[in-house]
């Protein structure tokens, strides 16, 4: 499968490559990492020739863009594109000297609010280009609308309610006016790609989850994205962690330790990989291609070996027979559709 083959997102003029590389991992998710890692994995993936880039003001509270930005500005700016998300802003908080936020190993000391606003979604796109050093991204998302983000369905429909009232209108006519060329959606779990649709003009998902080699809860929905001319972006294509690193006792699955049935069936999936002799990753990250909406997948490298490596996942041949055998033995769902 060819990494750099670029695919039309929606019925815009924005075009991805099929790998990108997504930023999530360089916001210290887990573990904090040196400066001179950070650039050195950002340097070598766009001298490999990659050329999409996603982050978010969510992703080390803003260290993840300040990295990127730290590299991608002295690049050319016609080769690369990015995205980034709107939907929280952040603040100085209380306790300075004291504040270290929960959901981040490392990542910078503000406090992060949602704010869906047409006030807090320009704030929000305002600050990432500061702290990118670029003056224009080709795409924005709405970030982390969901019942897991939002802790309830009341703060769903609260954070609805600021996107209907003003927040939605601001993407659009940033859109209109050509200083974005397409509005997106980062979801982790299913149920919310038909209530963006319902609603708005979506030209593409950022989809964390719902649809890997694993789990394939999603694939009605990306298949609605289909029917509407709307394209997806597989955000986690290694299920955050588990098809990369393997069905290990430590296993990390959906952003937590993995259940033993969810390492159990990993490991199924990773002895018919090796019967066929593909690596695990490389089934995963090719997977999603099968659906005619995926554009593109965005792992997170954090070294550049690790970039290297899923070029070459990205590029290793797989043979029919192993998605055959997965599909005949129950681990992907029948209907899922296969890569050609």
């Amino acid at each position: 499968m060819d990494p750099f083959l670029r695919r039309r997102i929606g019925e815009t003029s924005f075009s991805v490559a099929q790998l990108g590389m997504g930023g999530a991992s360089l916001g210290d998710m887990r573990e904090v990492l040196p400066e001179a890692q950070a650039t050195a994995t950002l340097e070598a993936a766009h001298a490999a020739g990659i050329g999409y880039f996603d982050t978010s003001p969510w992703y080390g509270n803003g260290k993840s863009e300040l990295r990127f930005g730290h590299v991608l500005r002295t690049k050319a700016r016609g080769s690369f594109v990015i995205s980034t998300k709107v939907g929280r802003v952040h603040v100085r908080p209380a306790d300075p000297d004291g504040y270290r936020h929960p959901g981040w190993a490392g990542g910078l000391p503000f406090e992060p609010r949602f704010d869906y606003t047409a006030a807090g979604v320009l704030k929000s796109y305002e600050t990432s280009l500061a702290r990118l050093g670029l003056n224009r991204v080709e795409a924005l998302l709405i970030h982390d609308l969901d019942p897991r983000h939002q802790r309830s369905e009341e703060g769903v429909a609260r954070s609805l309610g600021e996107l209907e009232a003003s927040g939605y209108r601001a993407l659009a006519d940033l859109k209109a006016s050509g200083e974005i060329l397409a509005i997106g959606a980062g979801i982790n779990v299913t149920g919310m790609i038909p209530r963006f649709l319902e609603r708005w003009p979506i030209d593409f998902f950022i989809v964390a989850m719902p649809y890997t080699l694993l789990d394939q809860t999603g694939l009605d929905e990306l298949d609605l994205c289909a029917a509407r001319g709307v394209s997806v972006v597989i955000g986690a294509p290694y299920a955050s962690g588990i098809l990369v690193r393997g069905p290990r006792p430590d296993a990390i699955y959906d952003y937590r330790p993995a259940k033993p049935e969810v390492i159990a069936k990993a490991q199924r999936i990773l002895e018919i990989c090796r019967r066929h002799d593909v690596p695990l990753a490389a089934a995963a990250l090719q997977f999603p291609f099968g659906h005619r909406s995926v554009a593109a997948v965005i792992p997170g490298p954090v070294a550049p070996e690790e970039v290297r490596t899923n070029l070459a996942w990205m590029s290793h041949d797989i043979p029919a027979a192993l998605w055959a055998e997965l599909k005949g033995q129950g681990l992907i769902r029948a209907e899922a559709p296969m890569p050609v």
